[in-house]
């Protein structure tokens, strides 16, 4: 069963735990969800994982940098047009 204290995500009843599930069975049963479960469940799963990057991770450093530079002035960013025109696509 999910988490005793969360909301069920909509998952129908016959799902919960009635053995044990290979992880494909559990992906073929969540991509049968409507796209909200879906993205309600995976929000639930990933909230569940400890943190994997660090403040001190360059990447992270210089996407967090680019994050508040685009706050601070939302001109220098793109529409999804102008970046596929950008990588070729």
């Amino acid at each position: 069963m999910l988490g005793n204290n969360k909301k069920d995500c909509g998952i129908p009843k016959e799902w919960y735990y009635h053995g044990m599930m290979t992880i494909d069975e559990i992906e073929a049963s969540a991509m049968t969800l409507p796209d909200q479960q879906r993205a309600e469940l995976a929000s639930h799963l990933l909230n569940s994982l400890p943190a994997v990057l660090q403040d001190d991770d360059a990447g992270l450093a210089e996407a967090l940098r680019r994050d508040a530079e685009l706050d601070a002035d939302p001109s220098m960013g793109m529409t999804m047009a102008e970046f596929k025109s950008a990588v070729g696509r």
